[in-house]
């Protein structure tokens, strides 16, 4: 593994550190993009996301001409890390810049790219994607979400769940059946749906912390007009599968992330008198060495991404490792704190970490993965007729 910051990387480093020296005030320390917002935190939520859009720092992975800067994968890693060291907050279009837009800019038209990009990147617009059903989660290829022509566009007619954002969003990248009688992965055609189009209705799925980030949406004969469609009718599975083109530097943000928290514990368990405990101190080295060795794995994964290589089967653990960590690491600092976790900060971490195994693809299905792709096992036997 040969993990160094080229020259043109710390420059980059440089320049960017001197722009949030600048550019970061107290007006945007401590905010961050939640399921609710409220209208002053949006406010300036969006006027951070502006600032970063217009200084080319809201998506830097994307192509220049876009409105990104083709930062190389290095470049990349610096921003991340540079991000997490200044805590700065993230744009309101997460799910926006990192899988729809590469999907407009291999498959719009010019006009899809001129009418959506721009707004998408400043957080204008919010974007979500209207993928998964209540009958097709892992398995997305099942939806039966309708969409028929009516001879003016189409009239779209069913359900998706846990939709993140939706009940912000603009705009929706929708999956959707145009062709019954073809097979699962090709009847399939991807439609941008305008969010206020009537026949749309969003209802929040609150959580268990009681977060709203995630909805079901119900599409009643909404009429979506023809230049709604990205790419061609019924190939809406090579649409979806187009997504994280450019940013192949962001498995870099996993590791940072936790890693910063695990630190934060340990001073956390200096200031409760907790670190003197010998027990408490082994669980402190056995997450500081968990965390390390997943910054081993993204290391490894950037290294390969750096020399144009395609991902080896670091990037089939990172996730695994990761959300385990997560889950290990907010059940150990609400031991630590005891008491103090019952109704805080600690609590509502432990509720929110069981999704960390789910989010982003189940421990299960990865486990699938690695098994079947990176060892070469047998592949798992499907159920009977």
């Amino acid at each position: 593994m040969d993990f160094s910051y080229p020259e043109p990387a710390e420059e980059f480093r440089a320049e960017f550190q001197g722009w949030l020296a600048a550019h970061f005030t107290d007006t945007y320390r401590n905010l961050s993009f939640s399921g609710d917002p409220g209208p002053d935190e949006m406010a300036r939520l969006k006027a951070w996301n502006a600032l970063l859009a217009d200084a080319g720092y809201a998506a830097i992975s994307w192509p220049v001409e876009y409105g990104g800067r083709g930062a190389s994968v290095m470049e990349q890693v610096v921003f991340a890390e540079e991000s997490v060291t200044a805590g700065i907050p993230i744009t309101l279009n997460p799910i926006g810049l990192a899988n729809i837009a590469p999907s407009i800019m291999a498959f719009g038209t010019d006009e899809q790219k001129a009418r959506f990009l721009r707004p998408m990147l400043r957080g204008d617009h919010i974007w979500c994607q209207g993928f998964s059903e209540p009958d097709a989660g892992s398995d997305l290829a099942s939806l039966s979400c309708r969409a028929d022509w009516n001879g003016d566009g189409w009239t779209v007619t069913g359900q998706k769940v846990w939709n993140t954002y939706g009940h912000l969003a603009d705009w929706c990248e929708l999956l959707v059946r145009t062709d019954p009688s073809a097979s699962k992965h090709r009847g399939i055609t991807c439609l941008l749906v305008d969010m206020s189009l009537p026949g749309i209705e969003v209802r929040p799925l609150v959580t268990p912390t009681g977060g709203v980030e995630f909805n079901e949406i119900f599409f009643d004969e909404v009429r979506v007009p023809p230049d709604a469609l990205l790419g061609k009718e019924h190939d809406g599975w090579s649409v979806a599968m187009a997504t994280l083109t450019f940013e192949r530097g962001g498995v870099a943000s996993l590791h940072l992330g936790l890693r910063r928290r695990i630190r934060d514990l340990m001073a956390e368990a200096r200031t409760l008198g907790r670190a003197d405990d010998p027990v408490v101190r082994q669980e402190l080295a056995r997450l500081f060495s968990r965390g390390e060795t997943l910054r081993y794995l993204a290391d490894r994964a950037v290294t390969r991404a750096a020399a144009d290589l395609p991902p080896g089967p670091e990037s089939s653990l990172i996730k695994i490792v990761w959300s385990q960590l997560g889950q290990e690491l907010a059940l150990s600092r609400a031991w630590i704190t005891g008491i103090a976790a019952v109704a805080g900060e600690p609590h509502h971490d432990v509720v929110q970490s069981r999704s960390l195994t789910i989010a982003g693809g189940t421990t299960e299905v990865n486990k699938n993965i690695v098994g079947e792709r990176v060892l070469g096992l047998p592949r798992e036997p499907k159920p009977g007729p």
